[in-house]
């Protein structure tokens, strides 16, 4: 075969050269040690847990090392490509903290190694395709959809594995004549990879998470461009990987069963292989056992998700770090007050075989995340929110700025802030009877006190409640109303004896704390009285002692 004038006839456009591609693509001018990683999802408008996951990995190891991480588009595959995907992935990366130093952006390509879109780099693919036909590594298939079905059928009936290999590669050693025949016919044609691989062959491989991995050769050929001329997966990542320099490729580990195949790839181009970190997959338990996290099943696969429930980035993020290195957590404990970027993330402390999703887990270190913040930030995230996800609770949030950095102030500092909610969405449950568009009795008196009585205290204390009371003087009267009714004001006297007293004085606030915030537990009621108002405080005691008289 003269792989010379096949090339040609083939690639006839095609006047660049692998060296052109190198000089245009230079090696990157970066500090020895330095990772060059990337994130390159497929625009199908579903972005999620997964590649929150592995972008995290990439950006860590990337920058961590002074390197690059950069986003490229993986659009070659049309039937999957979902209109406006991209900007969405953009979009939602960027909200959880993934940011790129080039790549795709909102407003275009930024750096000198594009276009990262894969549908725009149909030419420099071409180059390599032509060059592969000249070394003998990749020829021209005219196979129709209906000779394929019929290859895989016979296959299935002799129990052979699928693929086109060995008797069934009926264009891998076809005539010249027959190929330049089909192509003034004007037949559709791909471009398949000449493969040299033996299954009855195995070696070993090196992965930085998994470790050392034994796989098994690819006798497959395996196509490389389609018949729109546009490369598939395999191809296109390789020249692109080698050209844009990247270092280190972060995937998930269902492309293993690829590997063998992408070496040989490589090797036939004349590149050098990247160091590869397959990541095992998110599971959660469902029941007794441990499976995947499912599009169809888990709506929290999808980012999407922890935005509309209101999650914080730095917590869904801090959250993926404990999922991603064992030893974030201890990490975490002897630095209660750092970034989190500052931890030395490692991909040595990954788990090879995958990581269990914990949604109870993530809500706990929210909570923590949240209750680190100011108060202002607090507000700032949580109207953010509102202003998307509830109109009308923005509205409310936003009407009085300073009355509600004032809510979001209490029990938050010193060593033990309160931790009261996860979520953005949990605070209307939270601190929704400060306002009166949610404010109702939602709890139940408990059954051993008589309406009648606790009527008649919640009606005294309206009548000496004064908002000009320090804390001390407000607790105190609180205490002699109890004594007034029989309770005990100390709880060590309660405690030693209970018989001897009508309750204590943590029922008769109790007993206020439901007037007025219509829950039996409430962040501090000092503050939260304050915060009401007088009148406010007033009216309420007024109504529930009325509605307990009857």
């Amino acid at each position: 075969m003269d792989y010379q004038y096949l090339a040609n006839i083939l690639f006839s456009d095609v006047t660049e050269t692998p060296e052109d591609m190198e000089k245009k693509y230079p090696p990157r001018d970066l500090k020895e040690g330095a990772i060059v990683s990337r994130m390159a999802p497929s625009p199908t408008g579903f972005v999620h847990l997964g590649n929150l996951v592995q972008g995290i990995t990439s950006e860590r190891l990337a920058h961590q090392s002074g390197g690059v991480l950069f986003l490229r588009v993986e659009d070659t595959d049309r039937k999957r490509e979902v209109e406006g995907a991209v900007e969405i992935l953009i979009k939602t990366l960027s909200h959880y903290g993934i940011h790129f130093d080039e790549g795709a952006s909102a407003d275009g390509d930024v750096g000198i190694y594009g276009p990262y879109y894969q549908s725009q780099r149909a030419a420099v693919y071409h180059v390599y395709a032509k060059q592969l036909v000249l070394q003998g590594q990749a020829y021209p298939c005219f196979c129709t959809e209906e000779e394929l079905e019929q290859m895989r059928a016979e296959q299935e009936k002799e129990g052979a594995n699928f693929g086109y290999f060995g008797k069934w590669a009926k264009w891998r050693d076809r005539p010249i004549e027959d190929i330049e025949a089909k192509l003034k016919e004007g037949t559709p044609w791909v471009l398949r990879f000449r493969s040299t691989g033996n299954i009855e062959n195995k070696f070993k491989f090196n992965d930085l998470i998994k470790g050392e991995v034994e796989v098994t050769e690819n006798d497959i050929d395996h196509v490389l461009l389609k018949s729109d001329g546009i490369p598939t997966y395999h191809f296109a990542h390789a020249v692109d990987d080698h050209l844009m320099r990247t270092t280190h490729v972060v995937r998930g580990d269902e492309w293993l069963p690829s590997l063998p195949f992408h070496i040989q790839l490589f090797k036939a181009l004349g590149f050098k292989l990247p160091k590869y970190c397959h990541i095992g997959p998110l599971m959660k338990m469902d029941g007794n056992s441990k499976r995947k996290l499912s599009k169809r099943k888990d709506p929290e696969l999808a980012l999407t998700y922890y935005k509309a429930e209101g999650f914080p980035v730095e917590s869904v993020y801090e959250y993926i770090l404990t999922v991603l290195n064992s030893n974030f957590e201890d990490w975490r404990r002897a630095n209660p007050d750092a970034d989190a970027g500052d931890f030395k993330f490692s991909y040595k402390k990954m788990n090879p075989a995958g990581s269990l999703f914990d949604y109870m887990k993530l809500k706990d270190v929210s909570k923590n995340v949240i209750s680190k913040m100011s108060a202002e930030r607090v507000y700032e995230l949580a109207t953010e929110w509102a202003q998307e996800f509830d109109e009308e609770f923005y509205k409310l949030l936003t009407a009085d700025k300073a009355r509600s950095i004032a809510i979001f102030s209490i029990g938050r500092g010193g060593n033990k802030p309160r931790k009261d909610y996860a979520v953005w969405s949990e605070l209307k449950g939270y601190m929704g009877f400060f306002f009166d568009e949610y404010f109702k009795i939602e709890d139940s008196l408990d059954e051993k006190f008589d309406k009648s009585l606790v009527s008649r205290i919640i009606s005294d204390y309206k009548d000496i409640y004064s908002a000009q009371d320090g804390q001390d003087v407000w607790f105190d009267k609180i205490k002699a109303l109890g004594e007034k009714y029989g309770f005990a004001s100390n709880m060590k006297d309660y405690k030693a004896s209970p018989e001897n007293y009508a309750g204590s004085v943590a029922d008769i606030s109790g007993f206020i704390r439901l007037a007025v915030t219509g829950k039996n537990s409430s962040p501090d009621m000092y503050q939260v009285m304050t915060i009401l108002g007088e009148e406010k405080v007033k009216q309420r005691l007024a109504a529930w002692a009325s509605e307990l008289a009857g």
